[in-house]
């Protein structure tokens, strides 16, 4: 049987499915890795841009479908890369085309088996994605190798300790400090990045802005951070629960009021808990390439990139400690912080969008103005 015929046969049987805890299963052929994988399914919104989610550290842990339904045109290249690997725990999507792009060095199913990573297409992403609507983020299953029963997958995916309290950011963390490679000369200032899952826009653009940076790793202390003497410190995105990132806050705490101090996603939720507030999980979470957010202080409007399953709970902030700046116009959820008695700001969203709008490129031209 020829490789064509094999296709068809595992798209007309549909072996591969996917269990979630509630006790549905929903079939599909595999497209990726012939591999099983747990994780919490969620949905994105974005018309382009697999190859950056996939290689999102943000994304570890999930399993996420794509409410577009044709996927695999653009292919995988490494200059579109938000990482050095596919951190996506598998890829929930309606149907895998051939790449068909001159930029595509090898075809996303070649990209997910190569990394180990499953995949099922020929599924009801719409049904799944509005599932998710009404009843929130899920627990999951995603059997592609058939050597789970549904049943079982269920179980499986029901007995789960899911991302709540569990702290991924030291595992998609850098392990050792590096330089990110740019042209900007030894007398340049200094910004020191916590890695809790960094993407590399991130810090294309800040050596965009004039900036040497230097990648730490997530559990670094504040006296390591302090003793490179930074012009300024990123906290980073990355995946999973804030609460769970005791270090990371006690880190924070330390340096307010010692250096500037920029978060974006995590490190926004981050920069919150450590002004005192708390988080709390959203009920689907927001993925996509198109939240509207509304600058408080300006009445500016952005069209962002986010990726996130926790938020500030803007009802916890203590007003003296910390500014609200800007809001979901989605669900009003909080997506920018300011400190009221130190130099930092954060923001939920993303404004290295990769992919995504713009609009929120000016932020980091806002955190080098603040180093000033």
């Amino acid at each position: 049987m020829n490789g064509l015929a094999k296709n068809w046969a595992a798209r007309r049987e549909k072996k591969a499915f996917l269990a979630l805890a509630d006790g549905t299963v929903i079939r599909g052929w595999s497209c990726g890795a012939a591999a099983d994988r747990l994780g919490e399914v969620v949905f994105n919104t974005g018309m382009t841009g697999t190859e950056e989610i996939l290689t999102d550290p943000s994304y570890a842990g999930q399993l996420v479908t794509l409410t577009m339904p044709e996927i695999g045109n653009t292919g995988f290249n490494r200059e579109d890369y938000e990482s050095g690997a596919i951190h996506a725990s598998g890829l929930l999507i309606r149907e895998m085309n051939p790449a068909s792009n001159w930029r595509s060095e090898e075809t996303l199913g070649a990209a997910l088996a190569r990394w180990n990573v499953p995949a099922l297409a020929g599924i009801d992403t719409r049904a799944l994605t509005l599932k998710l609507r009404e009843g929130g983020t899920q627990k999951a299953f995603l059997c592609a190798t058939g050597s789970v029963s549904p049943e079982e997958a269920v179980e499986k995916a029901r007995a789960w300790e899911g991302l709540d309290g569990q702290d991924y950011a030291s595992k998609v963390s850098t392990p050792e400090p590096y330089d990110w490679l740019s042209e900007t000369g030894s007398e340049s200032p200094m910004v020191a990045v916590l890695d809790y899952g960094v993407k590399r826009n991130t810090l294309r653009l800040l050596a965009g802005q004039g900036f040497r940076v230097r990648v730490l790793n997530a559990k670094s202390t504040a006296e390591e951070v302090l003793a490179l003497k930074p012009a300024g410190v990123m906290l980073s995105n990355g995946p999973a629960d804030p609460a769970a990132l005791r270090y990371a806050i006690e880190t924070i705490r330390h340096l307010l009021g010692k250096v500037p101090i920029m978060g974006i996603c995590l490190g926004h939720q981050l920069l919150g808990l450590a002004l005192g507030g708390k988080t709390c999980r959203l009920k689907f979470g927001h993925h996509g390439c198109n939240h509207p957010v509304k600058d408080l202080r300006t009445g500016a409007v952005e069209i962002t990139s986010q990726n996130h399953n926790y938020m500030v709970d803007a009802a916890s902030l203590d007003p003296a400690a910390a500014e609200i700046t800007h809001v979901s116009l989605n669900d009003r959820t909080v997506e920018g912080l300011a400190a009221k008695q130190f130099p930092a700001f954060s923001l939920q969203y993303h404004p290295e969008a990769a992919p995504g709008p713009h609009d929120a490129l000016p932020a980091f031209a806002r955190f080098r103005e603040m180093m000033k």
